[in-house]
């Protein structure tokens, strides 16, 4: 059990934990969630003692082991083998011990310890790990000064996973992962034995992994029970209830204060008067749950240009003259194109991207792009290198040169960036809005092709579905590169796999994609197509060419999303007219102006438009169902 009691820390003058509390259950699995800047860090800092509280405790069992990832990355000459195995400090010991003890008792009670901790299979259970991460037989064999950041990061995580504490801490561990990696790591930590503590912002992981959800906001902590998608559920129902009841106290506030201010001068009603003021004074407001107002995506829209914007035919594209990462790269883009790259990284996604934005060269093959095409390029490095002493408002002004202050400062309003917010330093903006503010500066331009390299490391659940929903509104084409499979899913109607030197268009949905990597439900053997066999193989509507299907695939998989949208839209339109229906004076300005006749039939009317956006969006999936069946 890991408890956590009255935790206060204060940084920099500012109030970042403010009497956190919560008790975590022995062997749970808990997702720690917040939005950026809330204090996730911080807290897991104060858990593991790098941060002294200023005041409150963390109180867990005696002699069990923490375990989290140092900030600095490992490096030297060892290979990413050895440093996993080293991570098991009691097995190194009990190793070198067993070769120089000389007293039999202590060398018995040695090779009994070294079969307890499962000493001698430790080796093969490091290279799993390390495979699941993505290092092959040769990776694990190099020198560490070998790899990159991102790659040393994995080799820290490799080695926390395989040092199996009693309490395991983890903090955003999937942002250096590819999705296959992050595939393995839900797998890898369904099955921990100990306590899971760990901070993230994938959705899935949230739903797949935890069985409770910690949630931090305003400097305290609330414990939920389930994965994320009924910690929203649970959310909502509270934040209705806080709603009524705010309302209700408004409603008494004013009723008192009305009363006071009639009675309090009249001699025979001035007693009632007071105790009713010493009433209103000892009236605790009901705190409403915050919302971040300036959490913003807005892409502005391209002119339209004709299809299609990028033809690539026989290209390839590489580093070296010789060395080609890709080769035989047959690919159209067109004007609002979805399309996601999937593959392990070092296949060379971020390869093709830049050859799509214009950063590398086809080296053989051809390559066409339309005339009038902007692209916008969105890439990590650009968030880390925006200059911390800049303002938002410095930087756009430079990056849109010649353009109206107006014009600079509507573009940065479509991501959150108004008013004083506009005139803040970089250095003091969280990652997030870091994020935001370095795709405002690639969309500046209002681009016709979007290209975004893992566009969601740094923003939490809210503003990665704040990007869903800006995306699915854009109207120019998008190139996603992301190990957020939730994002994929809502904005991708066509998978790129990169693999094997080259890239090719993915039928299936980016739920075969997961089920091909963890190996399930995979399709027997194909029959050897010469239409002679039994069965629908051999009907003529059956036998159709790989393009067809896509196509076909293509305009279901659209046609899903599409109802899915507007579901989610009339869903939203809906809970505004019931809130209206309760309390028209909490109603927004539109729906204010009807009465409560003219409420009931829309809402008689949307509710018919939702029941038939459900149907449709019912349809389209079994159609889609059944073509993915006749393409396997």
């Amino acid at each position: 059990m890991l408890t956590l009691q009255g935790i206060t820390v204060r940084l920099g003058g500012r109030t970042i934990l403010d009497g956190a509390s919560a008790t975590l259950p022995p062997g749970g699995r808990v997702g720690l969630i917040g939005r950026n800047g809330a204090g996730k860090s911080t807290l897991m800092k104060a858990i593991i003692g790098e941060i002294e509280p200023d005041s409150g405790s963390v109180e867990r069992p005696r002699r069990s082991r923490l375990g989290y990832i140092a900030q600095e990355a490992p490096a030297g000459t060892a290979t990413p083998f050895e440093t996993v195995l080293a991570a098991d400090a009691e097995r190194e010991n009990l190793l070198a011990e067993s070769e120089t003890c000389t007293d039999p008792d202590r060398l018995g009670d040695v090779h009994d310890r070294l079969l307890a901790i499962d000493a001698y299979s430790a080796p093969a259970r490091a290279a799993r790990i390390l495979v699941g991460l993505g290092f092959d037989e040769a990776m694990q064999a190099q020198p560490l000064d070998s790899f990159s950041g991102g790659w040393k990061m994995r080799v820290a995580l490799a080695s926390l996973l395989f040092s199996a504490p009693d309490i395991l801490l983890l903090d955003e561990p999937s942002n250096h992962l590819d999705l296959e990696a992050t595939l393995w790591l839900e797998n890898f930590l369904q099955s921990y034995p100990g306590t899971l503590l760990v901070i993230s912002h994938e959705r899935d992981l949230l739903n797949n992994v935890v069985d409770y959800i910690l949630h931090l906001q305003g400097g305290k902590l609330t414990l939920y029970p389930g994965g994320y998608d009924s910690f929203e559920r649970l959310r909502a129902e509270r934040a209705a209830q806080l709603a009524a009841a705010r309302a209700a106290q408004d409603a008494q506030r004013a009723k008192l204060q009305d009363y006071v201010a009639r009675n309090s001068a009249r001699a025979s009603t001035a007693k009632q008067a007071q105790s009713r003021a010493k009433m209103l004074a000892r009236m605790q407001p009901v705190v409403a749950m915050l919302e971040d107002p300036s959490l913003s995506f807005g892409f502005p829209d391209p002119d339209e240009l004709r299809p299609p914007l990028i033809t690539l035919d026989r290209a390839a594209v590489g580093y070296a003259a010789d060395k080609p990462v890709l080769q035989r790269l047959n690919l159209r883009i067109d004007p609002e194109d979805r399309i996601a790259l999937l593959g392990r990284n070092g296949n060379g996604k971020t390869t093709l991207a830049r050859l799509l934005a214009g950063q590398l060269p086809a080296m053989e093959g051809e390559m066409h792009l339309s005339g009038k095409m902007h692209i916008g390029y969105f890439t990590q490095y650009q968030v880390e290198e925006l200059p911390s002493g800049a303002t938002p408002l410095v930087l756009m002004t430079r990056a849109m040169d010649g353009k109206t202050p107006a014009a600079v400062r509507a573009q940065l309003g479509r991501f959150g960036f108004s008013g004083n917010r506009a005139m803040a330093e970089i250095g003091t903006l969280s990652g997030g809005e870091r994020a935001r503010l370095a795709l405002a500066l690639v969309t500046r331009d209002a681009p016709h092709l979007l290209i975004l390299d893992e566009p969601t490391n740094h923003l939490d659940v809210d503003a990665r579905e704040a990007l869903v929903q800006a995306l699915n509104d854009y109207k120019g084409a998008v190139i996603l590169i992301s190990h957020d499979r939730h994002m994929v899913e809502l904005t991708a109607d066509r998978l790129v796999l990169v693999d094997e030197g080259t890239a090719r268009e993915y039928a299936g949905s980016i739920e075969d994609y997961i089920d091909f990597i963890l190996g399930r439900n995979q399709p027997a053997a194909a029959s050897s197509g010469d239409g002679k066999g039994g069965g629908k193989g051999g009907n003529k509507a059956d036998r159709k060419s790989g393009g067809q299907w896509r196509e076909e695939l293509r305009a279901l998989k659209k046609a899903v999303s599409e109802a899915e949208k507007r579901m989610a839209r009339l869903q939203v339109q809906l809970a505004a007219l019931d809130a209206a229906l309760i309390d028209p004076a909490s109603a927004p300005a539109d729906l204010k102006s009807m009465n409560t006749g003219e409420l009931g039939r829309r809402r008689v009317t949307m509710a018919s438009d939702l029941e038939a956006a459900e149907q449709a969006w019912l349809a389209a999936g079994e159609a889609l169902e059944a073509g993915q069946e006749k393409q396997a």
